[in-house]
């Protein structure tokens, strides 16, 4: 017999299922854990819908969506002032300040969705398909129209399934993720600085050496919570001077996330003369470490190369930890590269409900995605 699979769509992660676990058992980020704390201390321009997907009564398929609308944003990021940022910035608050994300704006990486491995993918993706119309629907009759629907990121084989239900929409591809895979004979941080070429194990010890007087500490939810305005500040920042931002964070984010996802969420501050300086945030999902936002003093970052830094102390303590590969994300691509990370490119899908724009989708889209230009490096011997 051949039975269709169902939908439900959730506005909250207490509502989930008993089993939604199950399925996310290899992925953090679609945990209800983890969704809780993005339902609560996500950007403010941002709303998290959950979809499960069923065969009868059985969970066969989990999917997050994230909806931005741009209008509570104050900036889109400070620190490209052109006429072509002028451009991007007017189509973006005209034809696409109201997105659909089906997946993670805030990370990067195949964080959308799991299937069961009994699912037919074809019809989950088929459901998939027909639970977003659904949610676009439900959206618009509570007065948020959607303009854009992004289905993001997937690796160039992930991505075929994906095409061949969504015929209408246009395949596009960003910045790469910068990946860092640890040699499998790598037991210490010495081991990781031995295997560099002498250009790069100088860049070591010359960021090392400048970072003296610098203390790192593991901060706890306590510490979080004690410093939470200059967490604030240095994270907004950063984030504000980025080439494009969608979303800010809300300012309870860190410590709710510590609060919710205790030794699964690291919190590592950076601190001179007993002043927080800095910090980076480290998530750890299965074998994978992934890097999370952070935030530092513009003034001592250049000083003390604090950012190649924390870099470094990154990849020590995921090569200590027996991790296998480090998810370093889409900025910052040349430095990550001189570390060891290297680019993976990543494709997404997109439509916009306005059928002539549409059909110029390919132009809007390379007026919304900033270009960069970046050398690829190789450190190592």
């Amino acid at each position: 017999m051949n039975t269709t699979y169902s939908f439900q769509i959730y506005k909250s992660a207490s509502l989930l299922p008993q089993e939604w676990n199950l399925l996310a058992v290899n992925n953090i980020f679609l945990t209800r854990e983890y969704l809780e704390v993005l339902e609560n201390s996500c950007p403010v321009n941002m709303i998290c819908h959950f979809i499960a997907i069923f065969n009868e009564d059985t969970l066969i398929g989990i999917v997050l969506t994230q909806f931005l609308f741009a209008e509570k944003l104050e900036s889109f990021g400070d620190r490209d002032q052109c006429l072509k940022t002028s451009v991007r910035n007017f189509a973006f608050k005209n034809f696409a300040s109201h997105v659909l994300f089906v997946g993670n704006n805030m990370l990067t990486g195949q964080n959308a969705f799991v299937f069961h491995e009994d699912a037919k993918e074809s019809k989950a993706i088929k459901t998939l398909h027909k639970a977003i119309s659904q949610l676009k629907k439900d959206l618009k009759a509570s007065g948020k129209k959607v303009h854009i629907t992004s289905i993001k990121d997937f690796t160039e084989s992930e991505i075929e399934p994906l095409k061949a239900e969504f015929k209408n929409n246009y395949t596009f591809s960003t910045q790469p993720n910068m990946i860092f895979e640890i040699n499998t004979n790598w037991k210490t941080e010495q081991d990781y600085i031995d295997a560099l070429s002498k250009k790069y194990r100088d860049q070591y010890k010359r960021a090392r050496k400048k970072a003296e007087g610098i203390e790192k500490k593991k901060m706890s939810l306590s510490d979080i919570k004690k410093y939470e305005d200059v967490i604030y500040d240095l994270y907004f920042h950063v984030a504000k001077n980025a080439p494009f931002n969608t979303f800010f964070l809300a300012r309870n984010h860190f410590s709710f996330f510590k609060e919710i996802m205790k030794d699964d969420f690291l919190f590592y501050g950076y601190f001179l003369d007993e002043k927080l300086i800095g910090f980076n945030t480290l998530i750890k999902n299965g074998s994978v470490m992934d890097t999370y936002f952070l935030g530092y003093d513009e003034s001592i970052q250049r000083e003390k190369m604090l950012y190649l830094n924390m870099l470094y102390d990154m990849i020590a303590y995921s090569i200590n930890q027996g991790f296998t590969q480090i998810v370093f994300a889409r900025t910052a691509l040349e430095i990550k590269s001189s570390v060891g990370a290297k680019p993976v490119k990543m494709y997404g899908l997109i439509t916009h409900s306005n059928a002539l724009i549409n059909h110029n989708i390919a132009k809007l889209f390379n007026y919304l995605e900033p270009k960069t230009d970046w050398q690829e490096r190789n450190p190592f011997k």
